[in-house]
């Protein structure tokens, strides 16, 4: 594509990304296939190619976007199927990321959006506010009907969502072991500690030791896919001072987060801080420091596995974004159970971040078509390892959601997952 940006336009590094990407994209058209908004809405606004024009157009022009581009680049899920599909390796993450911070920074949105999105930023990045959230929506459940809108949604996600307290990590100290550090993350750890104590489990058995990552907290993706940048920079700088005064690489054999939607983040953190020279060297360190569960749980055989057939299911962030496709079902697999695809893998879940209270039609439709390909492959389980996606797919309607380290803790001698626990009742 030709682009028309000024060279003053062009000083700013993010803006040169964009413009790098615009130019090599030759609009062929066949990301929209793979593009979960286009094939439900079919509107070539709601597909990559059509939101590139848009964005063009936008970053180009400067100053305040018009509604209709905004409108479509908030319906995006940021799954990045476009990026793995496309054949001229645009990475459409650098033209999305930055439409949506140039949206934050010039367009007024109207007030309850903006009150929306203050509170996903301000409450679901901290456990203890989001455990106090969880708290108000139970105790004022039958008042919900009371509130606007995606508010009245996001109180009813809260109502039907369990609350637990911190839970401690079980720390194996170990002979001569390997140590990661490990990030304690923001909603997960307020809904779903025992996912952390699970891998601490099966990674203690592998020799790796676990030490929590004291000051660390959010890794900040979540404000960044609100187009928040100054505030997924504080996060990220809060994780890299924590990362570094507990020795750093001389300390730590690397660094993890155990939601993959989380852990695509870290691993991306350079291009978050490409305007700033003085935390760039330090962002790529810890960037290059970030591992995922699945790259450090090499895959064991179980001494007594579980007749169990497994839905697999890949988030868009495992396959897109970490490139970690077939390495959760090789560990499954090891571990003794009957491991099955889900038809229409690349397709994104719905759940992407905060999109499920943004954008909530569209989000319900993908997971009603989720559950449905999740239920031809007739499982008695579904596990992924991506919490987001679980919490998202999971109710009454669908089959029991796990994390892998559950189960893999579960048949190499761990508790059972508290998922197939209340199943069995």
């Amino acid at each position: 594509m030709r682009t028309a940006f000024t060279p003053t336009q062009l000083t700013d590094p993010h803006i040169a990304e964009a413009e790098k990407n615009l130019r090599a994209c030759v609009h062929c058209g066949i990301c929209t296939a793979t593009c979960p908004t286009y094939v439900l809405l079919g509107d070539e606004r709601d597909g990559p190619r059509g939101r590139i024009v848009l964005m063009q157009n936008m970053l180009q022009k400067g100053g305040v976007p018009d509604a209709e581009t905004v409108l479509h680049v908030d319906r995006c899920l940021s799954c990045l199927a476009c990026r793995s599909a496309c054949p001229s390796s645009v990475d459409y993450a650098r033209l999305i990321d930055e439409a949506r911070s140039h949206i934050q920074t010039h367009y007024r949105r109207p007030w309850g959006d903006r009150l929306l999105r203050w509170l996903i930023a301000t409450v679901m990045t901290r456990p203890a506010l989001t455990r106090i959230g969880l708290f108000a929506a139970h105790l004022a459940g039958p008042l919900t009907w009371l509130l606007p809108g995606r508010l009245k949604g996001m109180a009813r996600t809260g109502l039907a969502t369990p609350i637990a307290g911190p839970a401690a990590l079980p720390r194996a100290i170990l002979p001569n072991a390997r140590r990661v550090a490990l990030m304690p993350g923001c909603v997960q750890g307020a809904i779903a500690p025992g996912i952390d104590a699970a891998v601490a489990r099966v990674l203690a058995r592998r020799g790796i030791e676990l030490v929590p990552l004291e000051g660390a907290g959010c890794c900040g993706s979540l404000v960044y896919h609100l187009g928040r940048s100054e505030d997924a920079k504080n996060w990220a700088r809060r994780a890299i001072e924590a990362y570094e005064r507990g020795g750093g690489a001389d300390a730590f054999e690397g660094v993890l987060i155990t939601a993959t939607g989380c852990s695509a983040h870290l691993k991306d953190l350079t291009h978050l801080f490409l305007d700033d020279p003085l935390w760039l060297p330090r962002a790529r360190a810890f960037a290059a420091a970030s591992r995922d569960f699945l790259d450090l749980a090499t895959p064991v055989a179980a001494p007594e596995p579980r007749p169990l057939r497994v839905a697999w299911h890949a988030a868009c962030s495992l396959q897109n974004g970490l490139k970690l496709a077939g390495k959760g079902e090789a560990l499954l697999a090891a571990a003794g159970f009957e491991v099955a695809s889900v038809p229409e893998g690349h397709l994104c879940c719905g759940s992407a971040g905060t999109y499920s209270i943004l954008q909530p039609e569209i989000s319900q439709a993908l997971r009603a078509r989720k559950l449905d390909n999740i239920a031809a492959t007739e499982p008695d389980i579904v596990a992924s390892t991506n919490f987001p996606c679980m919490n998202h797919l999971a109710g009454a309607d669908g089959p029991p959601f796990v994390h892998a380290a559950e189960l893999v803790d579960w048949v190499e001698g761990g508790p059972i997952p508290v998922a197939l626990m209340a199943r069995a009742g």
